[in-house]
């Protein structure tokens, strides 16, 4: 513990008496000439304080910090040096109770307050008002250079109270944390109050001693999932981690998003997915996956028929997995950990990325997932108790959540010959309609065989045969199996080797309801999310049939055929 001497205590008191608040020119030049003396005495004094137990203690030992820091912290000159000040600053903080236990350190805590709103009031006589007088500063930068110099400071000391150092503070790792969480809730929304907030929930996450203010943690989670707070990476997943309503408030802002601004989310999905650092930390934290996922299938039981809902399960997964492959090996748990009611027969093929699979044996890899998923369905017809229905949910919603799979079939039979259409039409029938809710599955098999004829026709043949163009209007006006064939056709638009403007010109005239369009987009967003995630270098052909599919459907509805 430091220890002073009379003489040098009897020195310094002397000085912040003689200083005081005078600006004449010979005082100026005593202080100036005395900071180095007096920045050494402050850090001494610092080291005393932060071994004290309690405010109480610090006040018996120290009987004259009080008025010494007092009268400092009137002295526009010390102020002013960015040294001295935040060594007043640390002093000031190690002094302030928590949890007040008495009359003295109740005391103390106003007193502090009062400092405090000394230092930053502009009223004539004050701190600021000295500096904005005499050395030309505005007011404004005086309280924004005061406000980052004590965030700076708070969050330098929220770092080292739980760095694992024996001589770690237990006061400062509860008391003082409680304390900052607490006065950085009206701060939550500016900018300059990020460091610290994120120092605090970091904090959270790595002591297990850490009493972060549960009021700090909800206003935090408002203003992030209302976007007016910016915060680094690290720092979300903390908050993710700390505050499963908060997780669950992000990961329903994201689907609100989906579902109500559904043209501007469509066209750039994979960057509001990355945005709301969700995949990130579900990468980082099996629990955070497996949440999300929770509210996910939730919702999906709700709106099962929904593209837009579906498109967001697939791009999430998808950028989940690409940020738990760039893990370093010994970081990355198992896939087991974040699919744990699935079958491996099921995981494997299906969490393969297609760019691991050679593209001539994609029929065959595909032709494993159907076998594997027409087992599942087999067993729940033959069993029929809940047991069974829950495995091909468990099946179905896993194969949402890989869908870049099932578009992989539907590219497929752009070009495939008719006796390999039948595992792949099944999966799409599988993906669209998992249910078998009146033995429509057969039914539902045969419109997507019907469909797939049709659009084969109209985008092998030139001119576009008015037959096959009412026969798709037909089909997509009707309810049974609408989505499922709307993804043909557009995979057909994507990947079929005709004309560009033959394309738009079937487009035109078969996707004319604003509906319809817009699920169509939807399914393109999630053909696009998969050819990035293989990382092919795509075709110049396909790349613009992405770019003139998506402005045919955004452009005002063109004429139709009578």
């Amino acid at each position: 513990m430091a220890a002073f001497s009379e003489t040098e205590v009897q020195f310094w008191m002397t000085k912040a008496v003689s200083w005081g608040e005078n600006t004449s020119c010979s005082t100026l030049l005593d202080t100036s000439r005395h900071l180095n003396g007096l920045r050494s005495f402050l850090q001494q004094l610092l080291q005393g304080l932060q071994q004290m137990s309690s405010t109480s203690e610090a006040m018996r030992t120290f009987r004259f910090v009080g008025q010494f820091l007092g009268r400092l912290c009137w002295n526009p000159c010390v102020i002013a040096d960015e040294r001295s000040q935040s060594l007043l600053l640390r002093c000031l903080n190690c002094l302030y109770s928590a949890e007040p236990l008495n009359a003295v350190e109740r005391k103390a805590n106003m007193w502090i307050k009062n400092l405090l709103c000394h230092l930053i009031s502009e009223e004539e006589g004050s701190v600021a008002h000295a500096m904005v007088k005499h050395a030309g500063i505005s007011p404004e930068r005086y309280h924004m250079d005061a406000l980052e110099k004590v965030v700076s400071l708070m969050t330098e000391e929220v770092i080292k109270s739980c760095d694992g150092s024996p001589n770690s503070s237990a006061r400062c790792s509860n008391g003082n944390i409680n304390t900052m969480s607490t006065a950085c809730i009206p701060l939550v929304t500016c900018c300059q109050a990020a460091p610290l907030i994120g120092a605090l929930l970091k904090h959270s996450i790595i002591c297990a001693t850490s009493c972060v203010d549960e009021e700090f943690i909800e206003e935090v989670s408002k203003a992030w999932v209302s976007k007016r707070l910016v915060m680094e990476e690290e720092a979300v997943v903390a908050l993710y981690c700390h505050n499963p309503v908060c997780l669950e408030g992000a990961a329903l802002s994201l689907l609100e998003s989906v579902l109500s601004d559904p043209k501007t989310v469509s066209q750039n999905l994979d960057k509001y997915v990355n945005e709301s650092l969700l995949p990130q930390a579900s990468a980082l934290h099996c629990h955070i996956f497996l949440t999300v996922n929770e509210i996910y299938r939730n919702v999906l039981m709700e709106i099962d028929e929904n593209i837009a809902g579906r498109a967001l399960i697939q791009v999430y997964t998808n950028c989940f997995l690409q940020r738990l492959t760039a893990l370093k090996p010994q970081d990355r748990l198992p896939l087991r950990a974040f699919f744990p009611n699935l079958p491996p027969s099921l995981l494997g093929p299906l969490l393969t990325a297609a760019s691991e699979v050679p593209r001539t044996a994609w029929l065959d890899h595909l032709g494993w997932i159907r076998r594997s998923l027409q087992r599942v369905v087999e067993s729940e017809e033959e069993d029929g108790d809940a047991r069974a229905y829950q495995a091909v949910f468990d099946a179905w919603f896993l194969l949402v959540q890989c869908g870049f799979w099932v578009d992989t079939a539907a590219e497929l039979l752009v070009l495939a010959e008719s006796e390999n259409s039948e595992a792949l039409l099944w999966l799409l029938t599988f993906f669209h309609h998992p249910t078998n809710r009146g033995h429509q599955r057969s039914q539902q098999t045969v419109v997507a065989k019907e469909a797939w004829v049709h659009i084969r026709m109209l985008f092998h043949g030139r001119p576009p045969l008015p037959r096959h163009l009412c026969a798709m209007k037909d089909l997509l006006s009707s309810c049974l199996s609408r989505n499922l064939i709307l993804h043909l056709f557009l995979n057909f638009a994507v990947f079929s080797h005709g004309p560009v403007s033959f394309t738009t010109e079937i487009i035109d005239k078969v996707l004319i309801d604003a509906g319809v369009k817009q699920r169509a987009l939807w399914i393109l967003s999630a053909i696009d999310c998969r050819l990035n995630r293989t990382a092919v270098s795509l075709e110049d052909r396909v790349q613009s049939r992405l770019k003139m599919l998506r402005e045919t459907l955004l452009a005002p509805c063109a004429e139709t055929l009578p």
